[in-house]
């Protein structure tokens, strides 16, 4: 055991691909966990479809049902009601056409190959929709290949409208955690401005370098925070798109919507400021030490603002805090120090950004930021 222990502390390269295994395991069951709500509802709407064409519509094998329904509902809020509708309809065509050509033409190569251009021609005209003609072109092959028994004919093309009515039953029904991730997302961006401003204090403090690079490539590494965000918001109003349960909420999920722009720029200005701290400390310029407290001070408004999102509120409270920073900014110590003067307009930038997030206007924003006194 410790030949095993002495070995891992002399390889790193094993130490980084375990945490990274730890760290990817983390990231799959993240996923699996915020998609567990859609797996649950593709499988219920499956099972009804079947129970609906099966046992309700008398359907012998009702397999085109199910079918429909967990593809048109698939993973994701986006464009639901339009996916179910193309692949609703894309199915019934390729369903239709191939049980029609089969039937008159029977089943092989030139007539599968005849078939799919007939299918994909029709959806084509029909609608533009790559999901539609796709669904219409594949279906129409199932079909082709899986001749019914003596009777069925058509019974496959029912099939796929009672999937896609189920579909579309099920896609109204969602949960609210869809119009709550944005702003949960919008915490989790202000929480790591928050990170970022306090190890960018230390740093001016003791002029740390590898804190200050461990700060920046932290900074840099945001984008995907951003991505998320953006993801969040779309996510959001696919729902309030889909489900009249929902609207009821509108109001409250454009609000958010609207935060994404200024907790991007936000984030934005954080990064130059981290890469400006960087390069003073890897440089050795001095930058004041009323800098770090007044970081130190907008990080814990940055706190307040996280908290109130994470809340499920508006971080409106925050607003009369970062007003005072804001005016406070203009009687910071200045310095000819490029990196100084990088770091305080940086600074001065975001405060503005903050203040859009919670809840003002942005040409407002920038009005509450008095200029420096003349000299």
């Amino acid at each position: 055991m410790a030949e095993s222990t002495d070995a891992s502390s002399r390889n790193p390269y094993l130490d980084l691909a375990l945490t990274r295994g730890r760290t990817s395991l983390r990231a799959r069951v993240a996923r699996l966990r915020t998609k567990s709500w859609q797996i649950g509802q593709c499988a219920v709407a499956a099972g009804v479809a079947w129970f609906v064409a099966g046992d309700l519509f008398g359907h012998p094998t009702p397999f085109f049902a199910p079918v429909t329904a967990v593809v048109s509902l698939g993973t994701t809020y986006g464009q639901r009601l339009r996916r179910v509708a193309e692949v609703t309809l894309g199915v019934a065509v390729g369903v239709f056409l191939g049980d029609l050509f089969t039937n008159l033409l029977g089943s092989g190569g030139w007539q599968i190959a005849l078939i799919v251009s007939l299918a994909m021609v029709s959806a084509l005209l029909l609608d533009a929709g790559a999901i539609f003609v796709t669904q219409a072109a594949v279906q129409s092959i199932v079909v082709s290949a899986l001749v019914p028994a003596p009777g069925d004919a058509f019974l496959r093309w029912t099939d796929a409208l009672i999937g896609g009515g189920v579909a579309l039953v099920a896609a109204t029904v969602v949960p609210r955690a869809p119009l709550r991730r944005p702003r949960e997302q919008a915490a989790v961006v202000v929480g790591k401005i928050s990170v970022l401003l306090r190890a960018s204090a230390m740093s001016i403090e003791d002029g740390d370098v590898e804190r200050a690079l461990r700060t920046l490539a932290d900074a840099r590494s945001t984008d995907a925070l951003v991505a998320e965000l953006r993801g969040a918001a779309d996510e959001g109003l696919s729902v309030l798109a889909s489900s009249p349960f929902r609207w009821r909420h509108r109001p409250a999920v454009r609000r958010m919507v609207e935060l994404v722009e200024p907790l991007d720029f936000a984030l934005r200005n954080t990064r130059v400021l981290a890469r400006r701290v960087a390069v003073a400390c890897y440089r050795g310029e001095p930058i004041p030490h009323g800098y770090a407290v007044f970081l130190r001070d907008l990080a814990a408004v940055a706190d307040t603002m996280a908290a109130e999102l994470k809340a499920d509120r508006m971080a409106s409270v925050a607003l009369d805090p970062l007003i005072h920073l804001g005016r406070a900014s203009s009687q910071l110590e200045r310095t000819s120090v490029l990196s100084a003067e990088v770091v305080l307009a940086s600074v001065r930038s975001l405060i503005a950004d903050l203040l859009a997030v919670g809840g003002m206007d942005p040409l407002a924003a920038t009005d509450e930021i008095p200029p420096f006194p003349e000299s």
